[in-house]
């Protein structure tokens, strides 16, 4: 009886106790929504934008952009400090600092896996390995690493599996904690080029990607603040802060005159990051949905506000006064972006140098109504493009105006005239050259903006007698099919991942085909002013180059560039930091949750 009662006053003591504790304050959860879906999480695998936002955070390149930072600035997030660059900018060596570690998993059977520079060595090699087929492997191409091509003819000439164990004169470990980097030809901007960007150049252990094989693509580890908690494919993403992630702080160097900056630096400086607990990612194609679900507080940021609600939500360009009065903020800058349609030039229709065959296309162009599009599309969220390269970069002139630009019925029915399509039969509609039918498939998504574009692109192609079709799936599987050269005419967007407007020409040279270049132009005076700028240092000779890039470009049409998008994002009051990046992905970390301005579920 008597350890009875002992027992019972024990236990009464221990509730009082835990009822005297501090409540654990509740997790910070960051919650918004894609705009379409991820592909995976396999970073020699991605093209696109999504599926890197999410890399960006589990992965860390030797280098990030500094977050406030306007112009952009470069400084080491993994490296001990910027590259020790050659004279002649061919070699550069870096130093990894020590102490970073990957986050726990399974691969590495209970031991903690510390970041050495073989792993840089061997993740930069998986852009070069056949079986992969990376996308990114041009980039890799043009930054010429020393002995790195070779290693990939010797595997596709052989048909073996690539020899990640061969050593690589360009790619080479010194120590444990440095690396040395060696290129064929001068690369002045390697720094921006493959060595920032942890959506595509952050560091994977080779005990991962064999540990997982095939499933590599929903099994990202990495260094970074956060870690791949859950992930239904097309449906939600949720990730969580790393607990492992090494001590770092918010620090920045915005410019003096940056107001902006300077008060999200003052705020913040000195914070440990990542200062949210998790993240969580829901996929809504539909803009109405995404729309109500921010509307309705269940996501505390909409990234890209929907042309078809820029009205509600910032009317002049001022935030509503219904929203404004919640505390809901607006931002709205110029994209490094461009939207534009890619014509496959392997396609017995559409492709091709021919003069029929680059008349057909450049007539496409002319009928394309781009005002109307950023009219009535877009509500006036874009400006009109002149040529693949975007604002914010090396090379974009805002005064440079082409052909790409205009609208012009007129003189698209006369070129189709002059090249041999004509209406024979009488029906409305044009004939190939050779008297074969004539009809236009443009690849498409289910979603209500890309139905508006296709029936405008409808009524532009009629009005110049051309008959069009639309084949649609989602934007993943279009993808696939556009890598593959499985196309005729798409729809797409592209963001610069860089401040060099080199990138966005990368669209356009040759050796980049079925990665960057989705239309599959090779034209040999293209490729070499392509190869003459690689190894170029910035100044007005380069800028020239740019200009006779633009031109070529206007003047085959591999692609019709649309628009230059304005983006604006909303954010709901207790999301508190966030400041829409330029080249980058990854933001996440530098933001807070204000759990006590969150309404109640």
């Amino acid at each position: 009886m008597r350890r009875y009662l002992i027992g019972v006053c024990l236990a009464l003591v221990a509730v009082a106790v835990q009822a005297q504790a501090p409540a654990k304050p509740p997790p910070k959860v960051l919650k918004y929504a894609f705009p379409i879906a991820e592909t995976g999480f396999d970073p020699s695998q991605l093209s696109d934008i999504y599926s890197r936002t999410v890399t960006a955070h589990i992965f860390e390149a030797l280098y990030a952009y500094d977050h406030l930072a306007r112009p952009v600035k470069l400084k080491p997030l993994v490296a001990v400090a910027l590259p020790e660059a050659s004279p002649d900018f061919r070699t550069f060596t870096i130093r990894i600092r020590p102490g970073i570690h990957f986050a726990d998993d399974a691969a590495f059977k209970g031991a903690r896996r510390e970041l050495v520079a073989e792993d840089f060595v061997y993740s930069f090699k998986r852009f070069a390995d056949p079986a992969l087929k990376a996308p990114g492997w041009a980039t890799f191409e043009d930054v010429g690493f020393i002995g790195l091509k070779a290693l990939r003819e010797k595997a596709l000439a052989s048909k073996k599996p690539f020899d990640y164990d061969a050593p690589v004169e360009g790619l080479r470990a010194l120590n444990r904690y440095t690396l040395q980097l060696r290129t064929e030809q001068p690369r002045p901007r390697l720094l921006e080029t493959v060595l920032a960007g942890s959506d595509l150049y952050g560091a994977l252990a080779r005990e991962v990607v064999e540990h997982y094989g095939d499933k590599l693509m929903a099994h990202p580890v990495g260094t970074g603040p956060f870690q791949l908690k859950n992930w239904r494919r097309s449906s939600q993403i949720v990730l969580e802060k790393n607990p492992g992630y090494r001590e770092r702080f918010y620090e920045s160097e915005p410019a003096a005159d940056d107001a902006e900056g300077q008060a999200l630096l003052a705020r913040f400086k000195g914070r440990r990051l990542p200062m949210v607990d998790r993240v969580e990612i829901a996929i809504i194609e539909e803009v109405q949905p995404r729309w109500l679900s921010f509307v309705n507080a269940e996501k505390d940021f909409l990234e890209r506000v929907p042309p078809e609600f820029i009205a509600s939500a910032l009317p002049n360009g001022r935030v509503a006064p219904n929203l404004a009065k919640r505390g809901i903020q607006g931002l709205r800058v110029v994209g490094s972006d461009a939207t534009l349609t890619t014509f496959n030039m392997d396609h017995p229709i559409v492709g091709g140098l021919a003069p029929e065959k680059v008349a057909l296309r450049r007539a496409i162009s002319l009928a394309i109504d781009v005002d109307r599009e950023i009219r009535l599309v877009r509500r006036g969220q874009a400006i009109p493009a002149q040529s693949p390269v975007v604002p914010h970069t090396t090379g974009y002139s805002a005064d440079f105006k082409t052909e790409m630009g205009d609208h012009d019925p007129a003189r698209a029915m006369a070129l189709l005239d002059m090249y041999g399509y004509l209406d024979r039969d009488g029906d409305g509609w044009r004939e190939l050259p050779d008297g074969q039918p004539l009809t236009l498939v443009r690849n498409t998504q289910p979603d209500n903006q890309s139905r508006q574009l296709d029936e405008l692109w409808q009524k532009n192609m009629a009005a110049v007698g051309l008959r069009v079709e639309f084949k649609t799936a989602k934007w993943p599987e279009n993808l696939k099919s556009a890598r593959g050269g499985n196309f005729m005419i798409w729809g797409v967007g592209s963001s610069a991942s860089r401040p060099d407007g080199q990138n966005a020409l990368q669209r356009l040279y040759g050796p980049a085909t079925g990665g960057q270049n989705l239309s599959r132009f090779n034209d040999p005076e293209f490729n070499a002013l392509y190869e003459r700028m690689q190894a170029m240092p910035d100044g007005p000779e380069r800028l020239d180059l740019f200009a006779q890039a633009k031109r070529i470009a206007v003047a085959y049409m591999p692609y019709k560039n649309h628009a230059h998008r304005l983006l604006t994002d909303l954010t709901q009051p207790w999301l508190i930091g966030y400041r829409r990046p330029l080249f980058w992905q990854d933001w996440w970390q530098f933001v807070d949750i204000d759990n006590s301005k969150r309404p109640q579920q």
